[in-house]
């Protein structure tokens, strides 16, 4: 009866899953449309874009630590309340500040529910490979939400207006309210200690500066204002780590990277996210843009993306029984290297079908990172300190997505401009451009455009294969020395 009860719960917690990722890519598709309603700039765009990422980034550290304190069900619980509302605010936002806003506290509640999900999951299967299972399905669930976002997005733009997107949410919340209880433990940890506050606003200035940084250079012609953004920003993020090290109950547990095969999960998980969602961003536009295919002809090519994801993390267990895991891992991302490059030769009539294998086998090799991965950081930790060990992963997850649309969007956007000799901006401006024109040079603009923006998905494609060629090698190279007391190796970590 406990295991049906679990894996009932389980089949719960899958929603807040499928949910809080769906958010981070839903509106990759929408953004024309909310675009052209609320008549958002294209800074603000980026901020309706990315402002729920980083702020999701930004928080799942304190809202981790939070859960160990005053019981994770009770947070998962709190939540999902807080996400439903907003999602109603989001959906019928009348100005681009209100649906920043929205996005922004969205964000915060989505911090709420993911660490949440991942730590409860440890505490319901005791079992270790049962745990591992249940793991691979949260990952695959979460990868998956990802890949729906944007096929979901596409068929409800199809028959309704944007805010459908968000409306989403309502109902799934209210489930989860209703039968959480019912199905979920509760557990807090009576030796969690007080909450660092401090490191809470620390964390968080330091975050959002970094991010105000990145974002500011690469619209303002004169960067003194970003670069202090991002100075001030890394001097406070030095401060938290310093304030960390030294308490006996931090906010995040800086001693756990020395964990060696630690460290270079949560590294990865960062930079992978940073190589697939600036590739996913790049795809959609460019099959949409450059391709022609309409939204929702769009979300179901990109859809193997995350089913690539997904197949990879449900395959992960059986290969870790086969093989040591950082070989699974870096033989994924191998594949994922080899994926990437096939982008780079993305071109007339053969587009279509080298977007389409190169999209699935990048995904497909992230596989074992994100499920073996994730197993790997809850189980360095004692069932106490699980919530803010999940944090730790999904601040990697999120952290390296959000910044992945703001390092290689802007990286892409430079490649674009430069080819284009500042006759356009962006490629949906060439397009918008291209109506007003006579129909020769309307042709030639957009012809010139769509090279350009081409030319930014090959190098985004040069660049996804270099992260992960660099990551597996440095999953190989960091392979466990001695066991720390501060971070025990599970015991499937050291198979």
């Amino acid at each position: 009866m406990r295991v049906n009860r679990a894996w009932l719960g389980l089949a719960l917690l899958m929603l807040p899953t499928l949910l809080v990722a769906m958010d981070m890519t839903a509106l990759l598709l929408a953004l024309p449309q909310l675009s052209a309603d609320l008549g958002t700039t294209n800074v603000e765009q980026l901020w309706i874009s990315d402002s729920y990422g980083f702020m999701v980034a930004g928080m799942v550290i304190t809202m981790g630590t939070l859960g160990d304190r005053v019981g994770r069900r009770r947070l998962l619980m709190i939540g999902a309340a807080a996400f439903a509302v907003l999602s109603v605010v989001a959906a019928f936002a009348v100005s681009p500040l209100m649906l920043i806003i929205a996005r922004a506290l969205l964000g915060i509640a989505g911090a709420t529910l993911a660490p949440s999900t991942l730590a409860l999951i440890t505490n319901m299967f005791r079992d270790e490979r049962q745990r591992g299972q249940a793991i691979a399905i949260w990952a695959t669930c979460q990868f998956t939400g990802g890949a729906l976002g944007p096929v979901l997005a596409g068929f409800l733009l199809q028959h309704f207006w944007w805010g459908s997107v968000f409306l989403v949410a309502v109902p799934a919340m209210a489930l989860l309210l209703l039968a959480g209880p019912v199905l979920l433990p509760e557990f807090r940890s009576d030796q969690a200690g007080r909450l660092d506050l401090a490191g809470v606003g620390l964390s968080l200035v330091a975050v959002l500066l970094m991010v105000y940084g990145i974002k500011q250079l690469t619209v303002e012609s004169v960067p003194v204002v970003p670069a202090v953004a991002l100075v001030v920003g890394a001097a406070i993020g030095a401060l938290f780590v310093r304030r960390q090290l030294r308490l006996e109950t931090p906010l995040l547990d800086l001693r756990l990277f020395r964990n060696r095969p630690f460290t270079a999960v949560i590294v990865a998980l960062v930079f992978a996210g940073i190589a697939m969602a600036g590739t996913g961003l790049l795809v959609t536009q460019y099959l949409q843009s450059v391709l022609g295919f309409s939204p929702v002809a769009s979300a179901v090519l990109f859809a193997p993306m995350g089913l690539g994801v997904a197949v990879g993390t449900m395959a992960a267990p059986a290969l870790a029984r086969r093989m040591k895991q950082t070989t699974a891992i870096a033989g994924g991302l191998v594949g994922s290297a080899l994926g990437s490059l096939l982008l780079v030769a993305v071109d007339g009539t053969s587009a279509l079908p080298l977007v389409m294998i190169g999209i699935t086998v990048l995904a497909l090799g992230t596989g074992p990172l994100f499920a073996l991965g994730t197993g790997l950081v809850v189980g360095s930790v004692p069932p106490e300190r699980a919530g803010s060990a999940a944090s730790m992963s999904e601040t990697g997850n999120y952290f390296g997505g959000s910044l992945g649309f703001a390092l290689l969007g802007v990286m892409a956007a430079v490649v674009y401009r430069s080819r284009m000799d500042g006759t356009s901006d962006s490629l949906a401006g060439a397009v918008a451009a291209g109506r007003h024109l006579p129909a020769d040079q309307g042709a030639d603009l957009l012809h010139a455009a769509r090279e350009a923006f081409t030319a930014g998905l090959h190098l985004t494609g040069v660049v996804a294969a270099v992260i992960f060629t660099g990551l597996a090698v440095l999953v190989l190279t960091m392979r466990p020395a001695t066991r720390t007391a501060s971070a025990p190796l599970p015991e499937a970590a050291r198979s």
